[in-house]
């Protein structure tokens, strides 16, 4: 297969910072993108209603001229977050879904949820309406090894909130593990999880082997490889329960490659062509629209877009930058480690 058009994709899961960040990065996400949940972990957080409406407003305002780009916009879930502030926001339109911090298991996630029973009124309302929540799936007890988080989380957490809450629509947001991928697939129609690009291609060895290297630390942390393999074999099984979501998350250079870097890969550039190439290397181009179009649709209630794109097989690797370059410095692009040859030829704006 040398072309390959499906519907324009969304983003289920993307950090866009705010300010001259936001500015940046928005266009590499609008060029391709349709609609895309916006993370709420800004500084401070995007807690209520008319924050999330204010953070629209300077998305809309960053959109280039030209492009078709609704943003869906998320509230940060704390102990005081009001169910009343909560429905009104999904009953007006202007807020998709609420999003659960484990407190501390993230970046700017220091206000997020300890005690989870004191959430309950506001998920219950969540349940009563039809609201999704959307999950950062790790436990933050330090005895717990940063690479087991996710499955303890799963048996600790996710699976009792399910039995409390079994009406309550969940996405387990990038899961990296096999134990992630069989947990979506034995939680029927109330759950969903979306794969990152960068989970899909890099494992552990990315980060730690021949030396630290920042750029592909995010959390949560890549696994080893036989977690990787079941989260490609997700991906492109055309299972619905499985969708987009990159991740995407910007940080100046400095801030990755210092003392204690922060959490985050910026993939948005190019995830259209990695996720090509990993589903040409599956077999599975076929599936291809399914995971990046039409399953996330499905699960959060929405219509497919209409627009479409067209993906072509060139000879010769395409050739992305290293980096976005900003005033206050550069912004490293992913790099998937080996050539892609699928490139975005047709571009829906």
């Amino acid at each position: 297969m040398k072309t390959l058009t499906i519907r324009r994709p969304d983003d289920w899961h993307l950090h866009l910072r705010d300010g001259a960040m936001l500015e940046a990065v928005l266009p590499a996400t609008s060029t391709h993108f349709a609609r895309a949940i916006v993370m709420p972990n800004l500084v401070p957080p995007v807690v209520t209603t008319a924050d999330a409406r204010a953070y629209r407003d300077r998305i809309l305002k960053a959109v280039p001229r030209g492009h078709d780009f609704t943003p869906l916009m998320t509230l940060y879930l704390t102990e005081a977050t009001r169910a009343d502030d909560v429905e009104a926001g999904f009953r007006d339109g202007v807020v998709t879904a609420v999003k659960l911090y484990p407190a501390g298991a993230t970046t700017n996630s220091q206000s997020g949820v300890r005690d989870i029973t004191k959430v309950q009124p506001v998920l219950e309302r969540m349940a009563a309406i039809g609201m999704p929540l959307c999950v950062h799936g790790e436990v933050t007890d330090p005895a717990i090894d940063i690479f087991d988080r996710e499955a303890v989380f799963i048996e600790r957490v996710l699976e009792p909130l399910r039995r409390s809450i079994p009406e309550l629509r969940v996405v387990m947001e990038h899961i990296t593990t096999k134990e992630g991928v069989a947990y979506a697939r034995s939680g029927g129609g109330n759950l969903g999880a979306t794969i990152t690009t960068h989970h899909l291609i890099i494992n552990r060895n990315a980060i730690l082997a021949g030396g630290i290297r920042p750029h592909y630390y995010c959390l949560p942390v890549a696994k080893r490889e036989v977690h990787r393999l079941a989260l490609r074999e997700a991906a492109t099984s055309g299972d619905k329960r499985f969708f987009l979501g990159t991740d995407s998350a910007p940080h100046l250079d400095p801030l990755k490659e210092c003392a204690c870097g922060c959490a985050g890969v910026f993939c948005a550039p190019n995830t259209l062509s990695c996720l090509a190439h990993v589903f040409e290397e599956e077999n599975a181009l076929d599936r291809l629209e399914a995971f990046i179009s039409l399953n996330g649709p499905a699960f959060y209630r929405l219509p497919p877009n209409e627009a479409r794109i067209t993906l072509k097989r060139q000879e010769e690797p395409v050739a992305y930058p290293k980096s976005l370059v900003m005033r206050a410095g550069p912004v490293t692009i992913f790099d998937p480690m080996h050539p892609i040859h699928w490139n975005v030829c047709e571009e829906a704006i």
